[in-house]
């Protein structure tokens, strides 16, 4: 059988792979896309969408538990997990169909099987039916990530969970230890820890949600340990011994061993790239650290092989991703491209309380040499904060002193997820600060902190 011949193939159909696809198909080029798994990737089956459809759950279950405050009654309050993990696998599997239905809007072929690239512009896909033969001018990488995993804390389904065990829990944990604190292992603490499981959050670093802003961070902790978690930072789960229907978890601090049972593990301790079995170092693609080193377009080395998304490096987020694969799509279409600027890439972890990010700490800009200037304003100062019944919360503005810049933005509190992008817009903008603090903020609303806090970095806040 003759090989099918496209202007791209994207490999990898996640939040990358499929944006990549339609914007090439926007452009005229006869696009085709190879999946393995499901449409959408691990991001709207196994990642982001179907975490935030569990962590709704636990918060309207922790506003259920609230209702008294709110004038309200809510007596026998309980939960069907079952019926929770039901939910959230029904709006994966929409979301996931709804990329079907895009694929056949935009004339795009889908081939499901595994791919490999035996030759520059070749690719070879191992489907149900055989093997299909397939040819383009360039090739997409968009094979994402998963999880790592560390010799003797492999997951095993039962007593130790990866990512994927604990979006589908075979029972809800009583005694829970989860390793690692980045967004992945505090949003499973989170939702578990709402839930009523006993909690315990290892970190080797020196404290929780180690990227964000120390600041940030060290308000995160304080509201989780007050939720009931246990908080180990500089520590590191050493050994976990099996048995039957509990785990010894061998935990060293400060040069001495500790020993702790539970009756579940999640294991969060970062990812690693999808770079096997694709033929990538045959082609001369350089690879380090299991993920696939690119110039700022994208771009591997090898003419017309392009890598984008978790499999590229840093940040591993899907909204990187799709950028990326809109970049990649318009630099072959000819068009005017945009490279990703990694400090303007925000950062979400829907935890309770919501952290997000944007640009430079604190630390980090005193590090490049900035001369800087700090702004704060809490929750407790804004109106809507208070009717919402959400006080705790803190935004955060870094600006160069000299220029005005805004170098950094960072949140922990109600719906910061949200807010960010408003702080995101005016990085892309090159806002400074006279900018941000001459704009009209609605109110009653959870942005007038974003007016205060930069108000205050020139001694300027009004509510505080």
């Amino acid at each position: 059988m003759a090989a099918q011949t496209y202007d791209v193939i994207v490999i990898g159909a996640g939040p990358g792979g499929y944006v990549a696809a339609i914007r090439a198909a926007q452009l005229g080029l006869k696009t085709a896309i190879v999946e393995r798994e499901n449409l959408g990737g691990i991001c709207l089956n196994w990642g982001c969408i179907p975490t935030k459809a569990l962590l709704r759950s636990s918060e309207v279950f922790h506003l259920m538990e609230r209702a008294k405050e709110f004038g309200l009654s809510a007596d026998n309050i309980s939960y069907d997990l079952d019926a929770v993990v039901k939910r959230s696998r029904g709006v994966a599997k929409q979301l996931s169909s709804g990329i079907g239905h895009l694929m056949k809007k935009n004339k795009i072929t889908v081939v499901m099987g595994e791919a490999t690239i035996p030759a520059k512009g070749k690719v070879s896909v191992k489907t149900d039916k055989g093997t299909e033969e397939l040819t383009a001018k360039n090739i997409i990488l968009a094979t994402g990530a998963r999880a790592r995993e560390l010799p003797g804390l492999e997951g095993d389904g039962d007593l130790v969970w990866t990512y994927r065990d604990a979006l589908v829990p075979p029972r809800m944990p009583k005694k829970l230890l989860v390793i690692g604190s980045g967004a992945i292992g505090i949003e499973f603490a989170s939702f578990y820890n709402t839930l009523g499981a006993e909690t315990t959050v290892v970190e080797v670093m020196d404290r929780v949600l180690p990227v964000e802003d120390a600041e940030i961070s060290a308000f995160a902790k304080k509201a989780f340990v007050k939720q009931g978690m246990k908080i180990m930072e500089k520590a590191m789960v050493k050994q976990l011994d099996r048995g039957k229907g509990k785990v010894t978890a061998h935990i060293e601090v400060a040069g001495k061993v500790e020993k702790q049972e539970f009756d579940t593990v999640i294991s969060a301790v970062g990812i690693v790239g999808n770079v096997e079995g694709l033929g990538l170092e045959a082609l001369g693609v350089k690879i380090d650290r299991t993920h696939v080193v690119t110039d700022e377009y994208c771009r591997t080395g090898v003419e017309g092989l392009y890598a984008i998304g978790d499999i590229a490096g840093a940040p591993w987020l899907a909204h990187k991703a799709s950028h990326e694969g809109v970049m990649v799509a318009d630099l072959i279409g000819g068009k005017h491209a945009h490279p990703v600027k990694p400090e303007s890439i925000a950062g979400c972890t829907y935890c309770q309380p919501q952290v997000a990010s944007v640009g430079y700490t604190e630390a980090k800009a005193k590090e490049l040499g900035y001369d800087i200037k700090v702004g704060r304003f809490p929750f407790i100062g804004n109106g809507k904060a208070i009717a919402l019944g959400e006080a705790e919360g803190l935004v955060k503005t870094v600006f160069d002193a000299k220029t005005g810049e805004l170098l950094g933005a960072h949140m922990v509190g109600a719906e910061v997820t949200e807010l960010i992008q408003g702080y995101v817009v005016g990085r892309q903008l090159e806002t400074t600060e006279e900018d941000l603090m001459n704009t009209v903020f609605p109110h009653p609303t959870l942005s007038e902190m974003m007016h205060e806090s930069v108000l205050d970095a020139f001694d300027r806040v009004i509510h505080m």
